[in-house]
């Protein structure tokens, strides 16, 4: 497919951008604690440059004192920041990209504590249980918070960017005053869509006033907040109308608010586009750009939103941390290098909420741009076991920096339990990157061994100079009565088409792994049971990943027994204890999945080291757990060698 739309120029504003892939604003915690720009940032934020990202939006950024909303974000509320903002906007326009700065005041899914001060919101409703109750900001004040966003997009523009964003979705403090779900007023901000519209209107007229027409001037909207109440997507064409009519640049069209934040960073069932129809909608109220983000990957359909007229631009927010040359693979046909952004959540919205610099299970160079990775100083023989993720990962990191590879994979398919997990429904784009992890491989030169089992006599005959130990995890079987019959089907062995199920089936564990598996077999129509030591199923499941995983349990009718501690298994079902000590029985079923979990497999122990001393055990092969820690222990080995 060619890319013609996505590579055509526009205009927005006074500034021209070379194409129309964006990278949206991340929360990201490179930045320093003082509100200033890291060399960290600036080293991410050319890279996605150096990538073809024709439009680089700096992430939300702080333009209140006091409404600081994480330990490490960015700020613009006074003059000290704006030279490390310039270093980093000097860094994106050395490669070509234009630049632009989110302006945000997270109002009421801010942090009291973080910001120092009490949060701020249109009326004192807080964002969701456990949250700040916010204050209502009193009119004066309203007409002081216009002011701090007139001169933060000055101090931006005096660091050299070519717009500002204004950040009015999520539920942040424009949102709250644009919806009536929020926005409860009885002054000049309350009441009628005029009302609650003066807020955005004062603030693009102040940002307009202080920037002088010198720069584009933007805003993020909700297309709509996906709750009862509040704004619907005919509500939202209606505002980018309105502000279009105060002299807005571009609209920039996002979705949903925090509590329904499965639309905001949609996990790996939503496809790209997911939000197309809505953006459409607002496209059609306005004549000025429209940027579309929701789940963008593989450029294909963002090619034909652009080309059918339906956006102007599209936004790769997450996939622009998956790969940042995604723009430039597309440009010179090389997509089968891309590596794809797979939904998992796993290294970024986590590590954003918890304060920590974000990272990704797909791409473990994230969070290293500063830093690189130097060339080998001598070329050492390498030996990598294991053909999961985190071996092929380690393999051609190794490769690339001058050593001489050879990965063995005792199996005749490459990628481990990470392939296994592409299998339950929704979780296919796990297969796209374990297949760029095996292009890679190939490019690099790494040499491959299918069907190779490794042993120390091997290892001794290799004489290899490094040893990368990746030979990932096992089916957990616990010491539990009638486990070991061969009856029991290993959930393993069900997705990969070893063993096949009966009509009624059994479950047994309700972790992430056995819930997985129960919708694979419900989307079969198989009639599915599941049993639970704990008192919830899905317990371990990302909030995003989890409402769509408990609407398949819905959608097949699939059963549960929780707070059940299974004592013995037969071959049609189990026995199992509840709390009171009470002893149960459950039977009758045509298969019994055994789906408990995974345990490390290292076959070596300690006398590897004994044969070659430079010896490295990583990923499941130490302790079964997420693929973000396979990946990053991959990295982190195989950069030093």
């Amino acid at each position: 497919m060619k890319f013609n739309a996505m590579f055509q120029p526009i205009n927005i504003g006074p500034m021209t951008v070379k194409n129309r892939f964006v990278v949206p604003p991340m929360g990201n915690n490179f930045a320093n604690t003082d509100g200033s720009m890291s060399e960290q940032s600036a080293a991410y934020y050319r890279e996605r440059a150096k990538g073809g990202f024709g439009l680089i939006t700096i992430e939300a950024t702080v333009v209140h004192k006091g409404a600081k909303g994480g330990p490490r974000k960015p700020c613009l509320y006074d003059d000290s920041t704006i030279e490390s903002f310039r270093k980093v906007v000097d860094a994106c326009h050395a490669e070509g990209a234009k630049v632009s700065v989110q302006l945000q005041n997270a109002g009421p899914e801010g942090n009291a504590k973080n910001a120092g001060a009490p949060i701020e919101a249109a009326t004192s409703i807080p964002s969701d249980c456990g949250r700040d109750t916010p204050k209502e900001v009193t009119t004066e004040e309203v007409y002081e918070l216009v002011k701090g966003y007139g001169l933060a997009a000055k101090r931006a523009m005096e660091a050299g960017v070519d717009a500002v964003e204004i950040h009015m979705a999520h539920g942040y403090l424009v949102s709250t005053f644009l919806s009536p779900r929020t926005n409860k007023r009885l002054d000049e901000f309350g009441g009628s869509f005029e009302n609650r519209m003066r807020f955005s209107r004062l603030i693009i007229e102040e940002v307009k006033k202080m920037t002088e027409g010198k720069i584009a001037v933007l805003a993020r909207i909700n297309s709509c907040d996906e709750v009862p109440g509040g704004l619907d997507v005919h509500d939202s064409a209606a505002i980018a109308a309105y502000l279009e009519g105060c002299g807005l640049d571009a609209i920039h069209v996002s979705r949903a608010v925090h509590i329904r934040d499965e639309f905001m960073w949609a996990p790996t069932v939503t496809h790209g586009g997911f939000s197309a129809s809505q953006v459409e909608e607002i496209k059609r109220a306005v004549s000025i750009p429209v940027i579309t983000v929701g789940r963008y990957t593989e450029p294909q359909f963002a090619e034909l939103m652009v080309k059918e007229g339906r956006c102007d631009l599209v936004a790769f927010g997450r996939q622009s941390l998956a790969d940042p040359h995604m723009p430039l693979k597309a440009q010179e046909e090389r997509l089968e290098d891309m590596i794809p952004c797979i939904a998992c959540l796993q290294g970024c919205v986590a590590n954003m909420y918890a304060g920590n610099p974000i990272c990704c299970l797909a791409n473990p160079f994230l969070g290293h741009e500063a830093e690189g990775i130097a060339p080998a100083e001598k070329a050492k023989k390498v030996m990598v076991i294991g053909g999961g993720v985190a071996g092929l990962c380690a393999a051609f990191i190794a490769q690339e920096k001058g050593h001489q590879v050879t990965l063995y994979e005792s199996s005749d398919k490459l990628g481990g339990n990470m392939r296994l997990a592409a299998y339950p429904p929704g979780k296919g784009d796990i297969t796209n990157m374990i297949r760029s992890y095996i292009v890679r491989c190939q490019k690099a030169g790494v040499t491959i061994k299918m069907n190779q089992e490794v042993t120390l006599d091997l290892i001794r005959e290799e004489k290899p100079d490094s040893v990368i130990v990746a030979s990932g995890s096992r089916t957990l079987i616990l010491p539990i009565e009638g486990i070991d019959n061969p009856a029991i089907i290993h959930g393993s062995d069900l997705l990969d088409g070893k063993r096949a199920a009966g009509k009624k089936v059994l479950v047994v564990g309700g972790g992430m792994v056995g819930c997985e598996t129960a919708a694979f077999l419900g989307e079969q129509n198989h009639d599915v049971t599941v049993i639970e030591f704990r008192d919830t199923v899905g317990a371990d499941v990302i909030h995003e990943h989890r409402v769509y995983l408990m609407k398949d349990f819905e959608d097949y009718k699939i059963k549960e027994i929780t707070g059940a501690k299974v004592c013995k298994f037969y071959e049609d079902g189990v026995e199992y204890e509840t709390a009171d000590g009470q002893r149960h029985e459950s039977r009758g079923y045509d298969s019994v999945i055994l789906s408990m979990g995974f345990r490390n497999y290292n076959p070596f122990g300690e006398e590897i080291k004994a044969i070659v001393p430079d010896t490295y055990v990583i990923g499941d092969a130490t302790r079964a757990r997420r693929a973000l820690d396979a990946t990053k222990e991959a990295y982190e080995v195989a950069s030093t060698l």
